[in-house]
This record gives C-alpha cells, sequence and structure tokens, in this order.
C-alpha cells in the first residue's frame, strides 16, 4: 500500500501550520514592540509637557534709579533687604500710577506679593557689586514670585486664587495690564541650569546647578574605584582564578548583589563610612563610594560577559606562539573585551547616576546645597546634594513651582542619561575589532 503522493513545490498542511505559527509570533513581537513605544511616547510627552515649563521664568523688567540717600539708608538698616524692597516697590507703584493703570492695589506694599522675596537681594548684590551705579537710573530685570509665574504658565488660575493668602486675584489683573506694557515677559531661565536649591518661599530662584556639580564628582568617585576593582576582579575569576567551590560561591554572591535594592547599600555606607570610618556626612565621597559598592556587581558581571565573549583560539593561538597567560590576557583579550567592558561601565555609571536610595540613607537629601563648591577637594568632602536626589526633594515639597522644576530636573538627568549611553555606543564601535 502506497501512501499519498506529495510534491517538494506544494506546501503540506504541517508547514502551512508551522508558517501560520511563525507569523502570529511575527506579530506579537510587532505588537509588543509598538506598545512599548507607545508607552515611551507616552512619558517622554509627559516628563516634556510637564518640565518645560521650568526653563522660562517671569520677569519684571523697569528702569530703577538709584537715589544714593534711599540705597545709604537701606545699607545703614538693620533690616536690609526690607528697605531695598521698599525701593523697588515704591518706585514701581510711582510707574504703575505714570502708565494709568487701573488696579486695586493701591499702595505699595501691595506690590511685593508681584516679586520673588529675593528680588531685593538681587537689587543689593548688583548695587554691592557696582558700586560706582549708585546715583544713576539702571535698567532691572526682577523676577516674579511663584504664583505669578504659574499664572504665565497657566499653572495658576484667579479660581485657584481665591484661598491663596500669597497673591490677591487683583494683582493678575494688574499683572495683564504690565504684560500688555512689555514690563512681564517670560524668558529663558538660566538659573534653573546655573542655580542652587533655594527655600520653600523662593522656589522660582530655584536651580539645578550646584547638584549636578554634585553627581560630577560622586560620578568621578565611582569611575576611579569601580571601573579599575571592577575590570581587575573579571580578569582574574574569569581568566585566573581555579575552577572550584570558592569561586562558585564568590560567582553567585556576585550575582545576588547585584539583585541586592540600593537602599540595602545606602544603610552599608551609613553604617561603614559615616558612622565607623567618620567621614563628611552629605559629602559627593561618600556618595561615591556608596554608588560604587552597588555598580561594582554590573561592572564585573558586563567585564565577564565580554571576555568570555573572545573565542578561545585567540588564546590558544597566543600561548601556541609562546606567549605568557598575562600576555595573552592583556595584549590580545583586554583589547577584544574592551568595547563591551566599557559600554558595561558606563551603563553601570548611568544606573549610579539616577539613584536616590543610597542618598536618601548618607543624607544627600536632606542637605539643602545653596554654593558651588570652592574647589576640588570641597567639591569631594563638603556637603553637596546630586540630581535624582534634588528632584526627589522638589517633588516631595507643597509649592506646584517646586513640582515643575522636579519635572524640569527629570529631563536634565534623561539628557545625561542619553548622553552617558550614547558614548557607550560610540566607544562601542570605536574600539570594536572584528575577528
Amino acid at each position: 500500500m502506497t501512501g499519498k503522493k506529495s510534491s517538494l513545490l506544494e506546501l503540506d498542511a504541517r508547514t502551512k501550520k508551522r508558517n501560520a505559527a511563525e507569523k502570529r509570533f511575527q506579530y506579537f513581537g510587532i505588537g509588543a514592540v509598538t506598545v512599548g513605544l507607545l508607552f515611551l511616547i507616552v512619558l517622554l510627552t509627559t516628563i516634556v509637557s510637564n518640565g518645560t515649563r521650568a526653563f522660562t521664568q517671569t520677569f519684571v523688567t523697569f528702569e530703577l534709579v538709584l537715589d544714593t540717600a534711599e540705597i545709604e539708608a537701606a545699607e545703614a538698616s538693620f533690616v536690609k533687604t526690607s528697605k531695598y524692597r521698599d525701593i523697588i516697590t515704591a518706585q514701581l507703584a510711582a510707574k504703575v500710577e505714570e502708565l494709568g493703570f487701573e488696579t486695586e492695589l493701591t499702595s505699595a506694599d501691595d506690590l511685593k506679593q508681584i516679586f520673588s522675596s529675593g528680588a531685593a537681594g538681587t537689587l543689593r548684590e548688583y548695587v554691592l557689586a557696582n558700586p560706582e551705579s549708585i546715583g544713576t537710573t539702571e535698567v532691572f530685570k526682577f523676577r516674579t514670585s511663584s504664583r505669578v509665574d504659574g499664572y504665565s504658565k497657566g499653572r495658576v488660575t484667579r479660581e485657584s486664587l481665591a484661598r491663596d493668602k500669597n497673591l490677591a486675584p487683583a494683582a493678575l489683573d494688574l499683572v495683564d495690564q504690565m504684560q500688555e506694557a512689555g514690563l512681564v515677559d517670560r524668558s529663558f531661565n538660566w538659573t534653573f541650569i546655573t542655580g542652587s536649591d533655594a527655600s520653600e518661599s523662593r522656589p522660582e530662584q530655584a536651580g539645578i546647578g550646584v547638584s549636578m556639580i554634585g553627581s560630577f564628582f560622586m560620578m568621578l568617585v565611582v569611575l576611579v574605584f569601580a571601573l579599575p576593582i571592577g575590570v581587575a576582579a573579571s580578569i582574574y575569576l574569569e581568566e585566573f582564578a581555579p575552577k572550584n567551590r570558592l569561586t562558585d560561591i564568590i560567582e553567585v554572591n556576585i550575582s545576588n548583589l547585584a539583585a541586592v535594592p540600593s537602599i540595602v547599600f545606602g544603610i552599608l555606607g551609613l553604617a561603614v563610612f559615616i558612622q565607623f570610618a567618620h567621614l563628611p556626612q552629605s559629602a559627593p565621597l561618600v556618595g561615591g563610594l556608596v554608588l560604587t559598592l552597588m555598580t561594582l556587581p554590573t561592572i564585573i558581571i558586563s567585564t565577564r560577559a565580554s571576555l568570555k565573549s573572545v573565542p578561545p583560539s585567540i588564546r590558544e593561538a597566543a600561548l601556541g606562539v609562546g606567549a605568557s597567560k598575562m600576555q595573552t590576557v592583556f595584549h590580545h583579550v583586554l583589547p577584544l573585551a574592551m568595547p563591551g567592558i566599557l559600554t558595561g561601565t558606563i551603563i553601570g555609571l548611568a544606573q549610579a547616576l539616577g539613584e536616590t536610595a543610597p542618598l536618601l540613607l548618607i543624607g544627600m537629601v536632606g542637605f539643602i546645597a545653596s554654593n558651588y563648591p570652592e574647589g576640588v577637594a570641597s567639591g569631594f568632602l563638603d556637603p553637596n546634594s546630586a540630581m535624582p536626589a534634588q528632584i526627589f526633594e522638589w517633588a516631595k515639597r507643597a509649592d506646584p513651582a517646586y513640582y515643575e522644576r522636579a519635572w524640569g530636573g527629570i529631563i536634565v538627568l534623561l539628557g545625561f542619561l542619553m548622553t552617558m549611553n550614547m558614548i557607550a555606543i560610540l566607544m562601542r564601535r570605536r574600539f570594536e575589532r572584528r575577528w
């Protein structure tokens, strides 16, 4: 009895079923990628839409007469900033009356709520830095309060000010008239990029610049310690260590450390570096050491994977022509594995850059960094903050202006992370060797 004849040119039922299953798997893969891209687009759109407003600031611009008698009286006063604030509001009140604006804010004291509380300090700093300007008329740009800035950006409405004691709804009518006259406008907020954190009452002056410096010094510490230690440990475990129970235990523990929650490393850093070694609290040096401990497993695992990817024939060829074991590793294996090592290192640094939990334990979240470090040593040893810690601090504050700056800080942090990943890709292509 003969079976049913079939042709190689025709698909049988089994082949059609297998091809249909393959097509379905391809569609599932395309669907998964599409859903992932949609979520990514939604995430990036949310971040950009909420964070871009932090990069602009509303200013009041007008001419200010620096009267000699008023400046001398302000400097002689016990509360200097209060006197400088009176100078600003009095001359703005005169300007409002001169332009004929209709407003319920009749006194100079009523106009204080339009300005940032740091406007008086800005004027005093300018006068002290430029004493020759006393007795002249200068054009000043003063930051508005967070409520006025929020109104300009659409974050604050008249309805929301009904129970707000910081700004009267009548002030918004005056702001509208000042905007039409060119006295109020929005421009790029360089202070957000270069400035430092501010108190709860001055969110419009808060910036992320100082915490960027803190993150930079921390990443230097992580790079200096994590890269040589991680690469050296990987080379030993992969190329020189004997395969026995001890090395098996070490490998298992390294893999387990890579999965340990980051806050555990923060507790370890608090106990060892601060309470035992008495290193300065909130310092980038301590933060860098904690993040080094957290990053080491990632670097070791990625470096070992890169070393394993080098074909055994490379090692055998080097040994065959008389090279020693160390010469084989450092002259042949390591250069070929370098792209993967650099990629793993930069990815580990990027992961460390975005960590907040370990920094919370060593005090870098609670510290308000208000000044740039004076030198390299102070950059490592003086208390400072870091970008993720600063974002966390802003997000938990009550003023909506700080919430807006938290989104802006996320954009800056994402910019750093994307830059580091681009560097990893470029370095991988630059050092990649094909065999």
